[in-house]
């Protein structure tokens, strides 16, 4: 039974450069894949590369999005994109991204997204043709895919280039559906552990069974009978952060208006999960919290050391 991943997971990959002058690049790929909507996939995908980019300063970070939604673009565009820009399906057709690939908010880098995954899917019959693009495109640092709820072309591709891929699993449909996810990891000669179970949108109010148990116990229990690996973090369900993202035309991340929520909290504990498990470097060290005891104590000494002073001048 395989509960949570062994660190790290792999090395850091060199790629092999397919022509003269493609240097090789040091890359790690992360990919978040499910076969069923609404499990957070985007939500997991655009803000780990808000909080890893946070945690690691120095580590570059490139988001790119095999879907036709524009959440990406419009959480990170700083400006209004020029006629004649190139987006995911110049650089797929180019084979290689250097010339699409943008700065955006948060110094994360992205990649423009296409208002049409149609002819994309066309050129990614061969599983292996975006790790390809990845290995002629000069980027070096964290490539972060996220992908549409399918498990067809572009999310094989996905699949096949990832370091690491993020199952999230939010209910028993989508537990279901993650029994193709690892299938298709087999299929492409990827190794299990490639992949790993994230629960998401986690509501431990809900007994779902006779023996009391909430429905994130039931999945738990789920994922470890089936011997899958899985993150130790899990993320929970939050209207305050389910609003972060259809409050407003623009999105807006987790890290700076979730804060004091449990979701904050439970992302950087993931991040720390990927980064140690990808092998990207040691996050900063989060700021002791203060608990209300040692608070308290502090209030205590303080009026006990100005009592003492006051005795000492003679006052009371």
């Amino acid at each position: 039974m395989i509960q949570a991943f062994p660190y790290p997971l792999g090395k850091k990959r060199t790629s092999t450069p397919i022509s003269v002058g493609y240097p090789p690049q040091v890359i790690q790929v992360l990919a978040v894949a499910s076969n069923k909507g609404g499990v957070g996939k985007t939500t997991v995908a655009t803000n780990l590369a808000i909080y890893l980019r946070a945690l690691l300063p120095e580590l570059p970070v490139l988001l790119i999005g095999l879907d036709d939604q524009t959440v990406i673009d419009r959480l990170l565009q700083l400006r209004s994109t020029s006629e004649g820009a190139g987006n995911l399906k110049h650089g797929w057709a180019e084979r290689c991204l250097d010339r699409v690939i943008v700065l955006g908010q948060f110094g994360i880098h992205y990649v423009p997204t296409p208002p049409d995954t149609g002819p994309l899917k066309a050129r990614a019959r061969d599983p292996k043709t975006l790790a390809r693009i990845l290995e002629r495109t000069s980027f070096d640092g964290l490539v972060i895919l996220d992908t549409k709820s399918d498990l067809e072309e572009l999310t094989t591709n996905a699949l096949a280039a990832a370091d690491l891929a993020i199952f999230p699993v939010a209910d028993w449909a989508s537990l279901q559906e993650t029994h193709k996810s690892f299938a298709l990891l087999e299929r492409l000669g990827r190794a299990p552990a490639t992949g790993r179970v994230l629960l998401t949108l986690v509501d431990r109010r809900t007994r779902v069974d006779r023996e009391g148990r909430d429905l994130h116990e039931r999945l738990l229990s789920a994922v470890d009978e089936a011997g899958w690996p899985r993150f130790q973090t899990h993320l929970s369900r939050s209207p305050r952060v389910e609003a972060l993202n259809s409050g407003a035309d623009v999105p807006r991340s987790i890290l700076h208006h979730g804060r004091g929520t449990a979701v904050h909290r439970q992302l950087r504990e993931l991040s720390e999960e990927v980064a140690k498990c990808l092998d990207l470097g040691t996050p900063a060290p989060q700021p002791p919290r203060k608990s209300p005891i040692d608070a308290s104590q502090r209030r205590l000494a303080n009026d006990l050391r100005g009592a003492l002073l006051r005795n000492l001048r003679g006052r009371r």
